[in-house]
């Protein structure tokens, strides 16, 4: 493990201007129930990939503000938003299903550039290569810092544990014994080696997926046995007691591409017409923090999704994380509710912070309602599995 110091340069390089997430990690079926959405619901949320985005808008809410600090995250979604304008489904489930397309280079400049931001052109007319496929990198799920961690995994598979055979049976699979069977005496045994639990502990394999020291201290601190054994145990889990054949979360990286039964709901056809209709008027993008961008606007907003970026506050952000707290209460909704995920098992960072509620100093510990047995119930379906907790609660007891 490296110094503290030398870890946060890594992570800085490999996030800085960098296309981190092609794909959302956080289960929205999951999301889609804690949150009990509405048509009335103004979402606040971290872009991510916009996978999530997509989602929520199928479901059917009045507006989305996606905030991201990485503005290459906001170009991936903005992507994405000019696509389902502009193309139709097949070319549509081509970019974002099958990770490439073989005629973006005519099909850019005409239909999706022109509807794009100044700033997301000048990114996607010199990364139009990502979607292009090649020898080494086929997919884009393969791209971006996420990417080519799975695409490290690949190569581990092919050429370190030869389980590729084995991984094909495993996706194959439609019973939940079979898939057991498979998993337990074919693959793990072959998989789990020394490299690869070495490689999953080490600061770069963490930082490739946007897990900083803050985080991984997070986890070592309330998990106890490490992050390779957290990692082997998700593994377990997904691959002995959850469906494989409706998990896409794995599948993309396992193959580097969706299928039309296997994949977020956004690249589902029959959704398409509504994405059309409704996702381009419903979604906004902001560069920015949450801080940032709620001390900026009036909105108020019912509900947040926060994804995992408290622990990444947690230890060195404090003062900034009380100011997030008290900016995210100012602009709620009395029926407001807020999800987020944790790397650790358990959260002891939040219910402390002191912020103003209506001229008067409290804990927020004391103002969050939480739905704590249903969010534990949740997690234990969580088709990913790589974060430790789930929280669900309402502000201001609402």
């Amino acid at each position: 493990m490296l110094s503290t110091s030398l870890s946060a340069w890594l992570f800085g390089f490999i996030h800085r201007n960098h296309l981190v997430y092609n794909t959302c990690w956080e289960d929205p079926r999951l999301d889609r129930q804690a949150l009990q959405l509405s048509a009335d619901d103004r979402i606040l949320m971290i872009t991510s990939a916009g996978c999530n985005a997509l989602d929520y808008i199928i479901e059917g809410v009045r507006s989305i503000d996606c905030v991201d600090m990485n503005h290459r995250q906001n170009d991936l979604l903005e992507l994405k938003l000019a696509a389902i304008e502009a193309l139709d489904f097949p070319q549509f489930f081509q970019l974002f299903g099958t990770g490439r397309l073989a005629n973006i280079r005519t099909v850019y400049p005409r239909e999706l550039r022109p509807r794009l931001s100044e700033g997301a052109r000048l990114y996607w007319d010199q990364h139009l290569h990502l979607f292009e496929g090649s020898s080494a990198r086929e997919s884009f799920y393969f791209r971006g810092s996420s990417g080519l961690f799975a695409k490290v995994i690949n190569l581990y598979i092919d050429h370190v544990a030869r389980v590729r055979e084995q991984i094909n049976h495993l996706l194959a699979a439609r019973t939940l014994e079979e898939q057991q069977e498979i998993y337990t005496t074919e693959l793990k045994p072959r998989f789990w080696g020394r490299f690869l639990q070495w490689f999953l502990r080490t600061d770069l394999a963490l930082a490739m997926v946007g897990v900083p020291a803050a985080q991984r201290r997070q986890l070592e601190e309330t998990f106890g046995s490490g992050v390779s054994s957290f990692i082997e145990q998700a593994l377990d889990d997904v691959f002995c007691n959850q469906p494989i054949w409706d998990n896409y979360f794995y599948r993309v990286y396992l193959t580097g591409e969706y299928t039309s039964e296997c994949c977020p709901e956004y690249l589902k056809e029959d959704n398409f017409l509504l994405l059309k209709t409704h996702a381009r008027a419903s979604i906004r993008q902001h560069t920015a923090s949450l801080l940032e961008f709620l001390q900026r606007t009036n909105g108020t907003f019912s509900r947040f999704v926060l994804l995992d970026h408290m622990d990444w506050m947690s230890q060195m952000y404090k003062e900034l994380l009380v100011e997030e707290w008290q900016a995210l209460v100012d602009h709620a909704t009395p029926d407001a509710r807020v999800i987020w995920r944790s790397g650790g098992v358990r959260v002891d960072y939040v219910d402390d912070l002191t912020i103003a509620v209506e001229g008067s100093k409290k804990r927020l510990g004391d103002i969050l309602r939480y739905h704590s047995a249903v969010a534990a119930e949740l997690h234990k379906h969580d088709r990913v599995r790589t974060y430790g907790s789930f929280y669900i609660a309402n502000l201001c007891g609402g």
